[in-house]
Parts: structure tokens; sequence; C-alpha cells
């Protein structure tokens, strides 16, 4: 069966954005490409689907300009439209079910109606079951040759999230920069004076060896990919700092059994908003 990866449109340069770097990683893959604009007014609540002939004319005409775009720089690539009928959060989050992949824009108008970083791509990276990647300017486009640089927690790594990163940089013939941040004991804090250099290296020289300890098992399991280790004071500050010219950001997520509450940690929370490069938030746990 061939995978899929979907990419939520709504007419604007951040979803355009969203849907060609969705058909570069399609290709990648070798899966098909879903497209998929939100109409959630077109149903009562009790109909479970509309005919084609149902759509308003913006909505068909959305779905087939962005997957004419799509086709024109990638003829060999399979693309569906679809609409779903469904507020877009819970619409979008249904249809990354069925998905390896669902990539979003920042910010749109129409069915992902006034939505800053923070409404619906952040409410659906908090929800999805699939790893989503929020492209958060239509400037960052796709750069396979860039870095794939994850987010490291050494005392506690996730499989899920390296093995996620070592695959995106293999496919892209890419090195993995594996960034640990790190933070100074809350002791430091009330002794009062300054730290000594000696103490913050014997630290940092710790921290590294956690790192390494937390990459030998992704490591063994893609021997092909180049990794460089990246032991750095402040995890989010460190992270933001490593996305400069990077390819993809890759970050992790706990799955909650509950709906309620923060889905999303700091660390997510930071590069979202502030990376230089498209974020994939991969749920763990």
């Amino acid at each position: 069966m061939t995978s899929t990866v979907v990419a939520g449109v709504d007419g604007s340069p951040e979803s355009t954005a969203a849907a060609q770097w969705a058909a570069e990683e399609a290709g990648r893959r070798g899966a098909s490409l879903r497209l998929v604009h939100a109409w959630p007014w077109l149903t009562d609540g009790v109909a479970a689907y509309a005919e084609p002939d149902d759509l308003p004319a913006a909505a068909q005409r959305t779905l087939a300009e962005a997957a004419e775009a799509v086709r024109r720089g990638h003829p060999e690539l399979a693309v569906h439209t679809d609409a779903v009928l469904d507020s877009p959060v819970d619409g979008l989050v249904a249809a990354a079910a069925e998905a390896e992949l669902l990539v979003l824009g920042s910010r749109g108008r129409g069915g992902f109606a006034g939505l800053l970083l923070g409404s619906v791509s952040m409410a659906v990276a908090g929800r999805s079951g699939t790893p989503v990647v929020v492209v958060r300017e239509t400037g960052q486009g796709d750069r396979p040759s860039g870095e794939v640089v994850v987010g490291v927690d050494a005392h506690a790594p996730e499989e899920e999230v390296l093995d996620f990163a070592f695959r995106e940089a293999a496919l892209r013939g890419a090195r993995v920069r594996a960034v640990h941040g790190w933070d100074l004991p809350p002791l430091f804090g009330y002794a009062g004076g300054a730290v000594l250099a000696g103490e913050v290296d014997q630290l940092e020289a710790l921290e590294a060896k956690l790192l390494s300890l937390a990459l030998a098992g992704p490591r063994e399991r893609h021997p092909a990919v180049d990794v460089v280790e990246d032991v750095r004071l402040g995890a989010a500050r460190g992270l933001v700092e490593a996305s400069a010219g990077a390819g993809l950001v890759v970050v992790g997520r706990r799955r909650r059994p509950v709906e309620f509450g923060p889905r999303l940690g700091g660390v997510a929370h930071a590069a979202l908003h502030h990376a230089e490069a498209p974020v994939a938030v991969v749920p763990h746990g």
C-alpha cells in the first residue's frame, strides 16, 4: 500500500509553501500527496459527507489551484484533494491519522481562519498521533541538503523522536545534529558567587557523555547517517540557534491520555515559534 503525506491548504502563501514542502517530502518517501481543505460549515453535524457539487466554488478553486501548482513541479507525484467537513483542528487530526506525516503552514485564512501560529497549527501539533511538520515562513522552503537538527534530552532520550530524525536525514542524504541543551543545577543560583569555569567544564563533559550514550542505539540502527553531537547551555535557546541553515528541526511531544491541559513542552513551543527551519513535532510515549 502506498504511503501518504497530507498537507493542509487554504489558499494562503503559508499553506502553499507547506504543500510544496509536503510534495518534496512525499517524493523522497515514494508516497502520494493528499491536499486537505477544511469547510466545517458544510455540515449540520449530522451529514457525514457532501457531494463535490455541494462545495462552494472557492473551496473547489483552492484545492484545484494547490494541486495544479504541486503537479507542475512534481508531475510524477500522485496528488489527491479532499474537503474535510469538520473543524480545522479535528479534521486535520483525523486526516493525519491515515498518513505518515501532516504538513501545515503557520497561519492562514479561509478554512483555517485567522490562524497565527498558536492556534490551529499549534493545536494540531499538540494533538496529532502522527508527526506534524510546520513550515513557519514562506521563505523557509525545502532545504534537503541542510542538517536535520534534533532536540535530545540526554537524561531521558526518546527513541521514536531520534529514529524519525535519523530516517529524515537518511532520506535527504544529510547529517544529524543532535542538540542536547542543559542548565546549571539550581544550587549554583544560591551560591551567591560566580560559577567556576572548571565546574562548568566538568558538568558539560558529563552531559556530553550522556548524549553519546543516548545516541548509541540510533547510530547502530542508522549506520550510514553522520552525526554531530552538540551540547549547549539552554535547551530551547540552543535548539533555536542550531536551526539556522537547517533543513528540518525535530522535537518530541509526549502523548497524553486526556484531551485537556498543555500538550506541547517548552522546547517544542519555542521551536515552533522561533526556529529558522520547518519544525517536525513527533509524538512519543
